[in-house]
């Protein structure tokens, strides 16, 4: 698919590019670059030896000026590791934590883009990021950002309304760029197969926003777990979310179902239910609550609700514990506050997790960070950022400790 994306886009934009007063659709483009240092590191309360972790991560990217609403954009990462040690999925350091950065290089987008004032129209490789990113969005916390083989049609029949229809033909996870001896069906760099994602937002006003989705992911080469069936991601997810702010008042309230498709050998029927109300106090400080239950299931095997395609890092606390929802469903219970400080932010998160289906206690966790724009020098910025996470069982989940030092100039 790599290929073909290249040699279309190429064979669209040559005579573009040499069509009379048409050069300069390329040469008056914008160039950018984005470098990202961060420092992981893991302890975990289990045989695995601690992690650490080294990690720069390089983006070129360039985009062309807009000729008649045309537009086109490659874009290319590379990620290194500076030092440390860690198992990031590919080198075989199992005995080690995990810290799922491996290294690589690849085109992280490549696409051609029409918009006009009722409609747009996306081609090739792209980032794709719905409502809050809880079933379909970039996992860009990693270093190597999720993006996606797709033909995406967005309309926009009124002011306020967006309807948009995505085919996706592959998706390139965060544990490329390459699969190597050690991938498994958990764990793939690229998910093959024949997905749609239909989506339709409405903005009714400043306090009030609708949206519905379908999410019909069909993935021939992946698992929910690496012993499960090939087959066992593949869904149907429908859904309503409502979320708006009022005068200082922020809210979302969300319902969602899944069931089983495409030659799905486990029976699914899970539900998603979110509630979430929160405060701006002086414009300053934030105050948060909420209440998020990912359904459990009865049966061999783990046909809980999965969300394969969220940007799961900024759900379930930041010690990543809950990546896959455990088999008897997950109710996290949760509350945010965040605040200026010293020209940035700092953040605080409490998490108590239970099993949906039993009642019975998973544990807690306590998440902090600081960020920064570094005034001296446009377009830095830093990051510390930590999570603590303590088992109240330890049959099912392990105490984890994370820690993050980060810093990234973007220009």
């Amino acid at each position: 698919m790599q290929r073909v994306l290249v040699i279309s886009i190429l064979a669209i934009l040559s005579p573009v590019a040499g069509a009379s007063g048409l050069g300069d659709w390329l040469t008056d483009g914008q160039s950018n670059i984005d470098l990202r240092y961060r420092f992981e590191h893991v302890d975990q309360d289990n045989a695995l030896i601690e992690a650490e972790a080294h990690t720069l991560r390089t983006r070129l990217g360039y985009k062309t000026a807009d000729w008649n609403g045309l537009t086109a954009l490659i874009e290319v990462d590379h990620v290194g590791t500076l030092g440390g040690s860690f198992n990031n999925t590919r080198n075989g350091k199992t005995n080690h934590s995990l810290i799922a950065d491996p290294s690589g290089a690849a085109i992280n987008q490549m696409l051609l883009r029409y918009d006009n004032a009722r409609w747009a129209a996306i081609v090739g490789r792209q980032r794709i990021n719905l409502d809050n990113q809880r079933f379909i969005g970039g996992v860009a916390w990693r270093q190597n950002e999720q993006t996606y083989d797709a033909a995406q049609l967005q309309l926009k029949p009124i002011d306020g309304m967006t309807l948009s229809y995505a085919w996706l033909n592959r998706v390139h996870t965060i544990f490329g760029p390459d699969n190597g001896p050690r991938a498994n069906a958990f764990n793939q760099a690229r998910l093959k197969g024949d997905s749609h994602l239909l989506h339709w937002n409405y903005v009714v006003a400043q306090g009030l926003a609708l949206s519905a989705y379908h999410y019909r992911l069909d993935f021939d080469n992946a698992a929910v777990l690496p012993a499960a069936p090939l087959g066992t991601l593949n869904s149907a997810t429908t859904g309503l979310r409502v979320s708006g702010t009022f005068e200082g008042l922020n809210y979302a309230f969300e319902h969602a179902r899944q069931r089983d498709i495409a030659g799905n050998p486990w029976e699914l029927n899970g539900r998603y239910v979110l509630a979430e109300v929160g405060y701006t106090f002086d414009n300053k400080l934030q105050a948060k609550l909420g209440h998020e239950s990912l359904g459990g299931a009865e049966g061999s095997g783990n046909r809980a609700f999965q969300t394969p395609l969220a940007t799961k890092h900024i759900f379930q606390g930041w010690a990543d514990v809950f990546l896959t929802t455990p088999a008897d469903g997950i109710q996290d219970r949760y509350a945010n506050l965040s605040a200026p400080l010293a020209g940035g932010t700092l953040a605080a998160w409490y998490h108590d997790f239970d099993a949906q289906r039993d009642g019975g206690a998973f544990g807690t966790e306590f998440d902090l960070s600081y960020a920064r724009a570094i005034p001296a020098i446009k377009g830095l910025s830093a990051l510390m950022k930590l999570a603590r996470y303590r088992s109240d069982d330890s049959q099912r989940t392990v105490d984890t400790d994370k820690y993050w030092l980060q810093i990234q100039y973007t220009y």
